[in-house]
């Protein structure tokens, strides 16, 4: 008895299913709407509870996109798996005046509501305030220039910059060098883990 024609049914179907599967999934387009980003700094918060202790609060400097995500055609599920924003931040560099320090980190957010506003952000600490000012206040004040791209599902959708034009952060310029010594923070890792929860995208728990 002859199977091969069965088999090759069988193959057939599954493949057209596979084929399908993997249409639907890279069929799908992503829109995606990015403001110019905002900075501003934010004194550390005091919680109560426990045995207090004495402190002298510093300032954070806070870093925000806000975002407004579509899919066509929208999934049931009202989100979007993966979200990767690429941050560039040009801070003034107190070692040598007149050029720039290279600030940059990728934070990767999940399960990101589609067809409504939702903001990413990057943070300095008042430490990294303190290295680039001299100062635990006014960080504001350092940065020069703030800039992102957004990803969706590894595809770039939409880049911003606060001044100047986009993609500055690709330009080769003897006045900026990259830097790890002041990292960027997402914002599970400083004190506003839990605050405003429902405003910032969840930042995925593999890149925090």
């Amino acid at each position: 008895m002859n199977f091969l024609p069965r088999i090759s049914a069988t193959i057939a179907a599954t493949a057209f299913i596979a084929a399908a599967s993997m249409g639907s999934a890279f069929g799908q387009a992503a829109k995606v709407i990015g403001e110019k980003p905002a900075f501003d700094d934010l004194p550390s918060p005091e919680f109560s509870g426990g045995k207090q202790k004495s402190f002298k609060p510093g300032d954070w400097l806070e870093l925000e996109a806000k975002l407004k995500i579509s899919l066509s055609p929208e999934p049931p599920s009202k989100t979007c798996d993966k979200v990767t924003i690429k941050w560039y931040v040009a801070v003034k560099n107190p070692d040598k005046p007149g050029t720039f320090l290279l600030l940059t980190k990728d934070v990767d957010h999940v399960n990101v509501p589609v067809e409504q506003e939702v903001y990413g952000s990057v943070y300095l600490s008042p430490a990294s305030i303190k290295r680039l000012t001299g100062s635990d206040k006014g960080g504001k004040g350092a940065v020069e220039f703030v800039g992102y791209e957004v990803l969706v599902n590894g595809e770039k959708k939409v880049d911003e910059t606060n001044k100047g034009k986009p993609g500055w952060w690709n330009t080769a310029s003897d006045k900026i060098s990259r830097t790890d010594t002041v990292p960027l923070l997402t914002k599970p890792e400083t004190p506003f883990s839990n605050m405003w929860w429902d405003r910032y995208a969840e930042v995925s728990p593999e890149r925090r």
